[in-house]
C-alpha cells in the first residue's frame, strides 16, 4: 500500500543516451511514487527498453541523474541492484531445472541463507500457483506458467522496486490476467512496479500513472484518465422517448449530431460528472424527458495515436536492437 509520505521510488532527471549518431533518449525526466505502478508507453524504437536497461544498471547513460530506492544509479550501482527485481522481455527461466530449482538458484545468487531460500521458494510457489508443478522441469511449463515462474524469480530477493519489461507478451488472455493479479498484489504489499507494455489495455488496467515516450522524448504524462482527456472525441449519447423530445433537445443544444432512427443525440463532452450534470440540468429546465444515455470517452489507443503520430507500433527500432548487445 502506498505511503504518501515516502520519497519517490525512482527519480530521473535529464536522462540521455545515444548509440552512434542516433539519440535514443533525449533528456527525459520521471518521478515514480513509492508503492505505485508506473507505465512507460511508446512505439517500438521510442526508447523504452533503453530506459529500462539504464535504470536496471545494464547500460550506462550518457548524461542525467537517476536515484532508485534512495541510491544514486552511477554512484551506488550495487545498492541499486540489491533493491530492484527485473522481469525482462525474454524469460530468465532455465528449462533444464525444475521450478523449485530455478527459485533456489536465484536465492543462492542473492547470497540468501539456505533457510531463507527454502522459505522464500515455498512462499513464491504458493503465491504464483506453482506448488503442484514445483518438481517438474520448467521446459514442460506452459507460457503462462513460465512467465509466473519468471516473475517469482525476480521477487525472491524482496525487491522494493520491480521492473517489468513487456511481461505478458505472447500470453493468452487468462494468463495475462493472472499476471495482472500478481502485479496488483505486489503493489498492495508496498512494491513499486515500473512497467513497459505494448498492450494499452494492460496499461489502463494496471497503471497509476503513465508516461508516453516518442522519439526519445516524453510527450505526455498523467493518470490514464488525465491522458484520455487530452484527446478530443469524447461524447454523451442521449436517447429520448419520442421525436418531440429529440427535436426539443436539438433546439436546446444547437448544432449537435442527431439520429432520428434511434431518437438520440451525440453531445461533445469530456465525460466528467460536472459536464453530465450540466447537460441533464438543461434538459430538466426545459422539461425534456431523457430515456437513457451512455458516456463515450477516448481510450489509450486514441491517446497513443494522437500524441505519437503513429498509426501502428511498428517503427524503426534499430537503435534499440543495438543497445541490447551493448556491454
Amino acid at each position: 500500500m502506498r505511503d504518501r509520505s515516502a520519497p519517490p521510488a525512482i527519480t530521473v532527471t535529464g536522462l540521455r543516451k545515444s548509440f552512434g549518431e542516433h539519440t535514443v533518449l533525449d533528456g527525459i525526466d520521471l518521478e515514480v511514487p513509492s508503492g505505485t505502478v508506473f507505465c512507460l508507453l511508446g512505439p517500438n524504437g521510442a526508447g523504452k527498453t533503453t530506459a529500462v536497461n539504464i535504470l536496471t544498471t545494464l547500460i550506462r547513460p550518457d548524461a542525467g541523474q537517476v536515484r532508485i530506492a534512495g541510491h544514486g544509479l552511477t554512484e551506488e550501482p550495487d545498492a541499486v541492484r540489491a533493491a530492484i527485481g527485473v522481469t525482462g522481455q525474454f524469460s530468465a527461466v532455465d528449462p533444464l531445472l525444475s521450478g523449485e530449482e530455478n527459485l533456489t538458484l536465484i536465492g543462492d545468487l542473492h547470497h540468501l541463507p539456505r533457510r531463507e531460500v527454502r522459505r522464500r521458494t515455498a512462499e513464491l510457489l504458493e503465491r504464483f500457483d506453482l506448488v503442484d508443478a514445483a518438481g517438474r522441469l520448467a521446459s514442460t511449463y506452459s507460457g503462462g506458467m513460465t512467465r509466473r515462474l519468471d516473475l517469482a524469480m525476480s521477487l525472491i530477493g524482496r525487491p522494493s522496486v520491480l521492473f517489468l519489461d513487456e511481461p505478458t507478451t505472447g500470453l493468452d488472455p487468462r494468463s495475462r490476467r493472472t499476471v495482472w493479479q500478481g502485479v496488483r498484489a505486489l503493489v498492495t504489499g508496498g512494491v513499486t512496479v515500473f512497467l513497459t507494455t505494448q498492450y494499452l489495455d494492460e496499461a489502463d488496467q494496471l497503471a497509476d500513472r503513465i508516461a508516453l515516450l516518442d522519439h526519445g522524448r516524453l510527450v505526455a504524462e498523467g493518470t490514464p484518465d488525465e491522458l484520455k482527456r487530452l484527446v478530443a472525441g469524447g461524447h454523451i449519447d442521449v436517447r429520448f422517448t419520442d421525436a418531440a423530445g429529440l427535436d426539443a433537445a436539438a433546439r436546446a443544444l444547437g448544432d449537435v449530431p442527431r439520429d432520428p432512427d434511434t431518437l438520440s443525440l451525440q453531445v461533445p463532452s469530456d465525460g466528467s460528472v460536472a459536464s453530465l450534470r450540466a447537460l441533464l440540468d438543461r434538459f430538466d429546465d426545459r422539461s425534456i424527458a431523457v430515456e437513457g444515455l451512455s458516456i463515450h470517452t477516448p481510450d489509450l489507443d486514441d491517446v497513443f495515436f494522437a500524441l505519437t503520430g503513429h498509426t501502428d507500433t511498428d517503427t524503426d527500432n534499430g537503435a534499440e536492437r543495438q543497445e541490447a548487445t551493448t556491454p
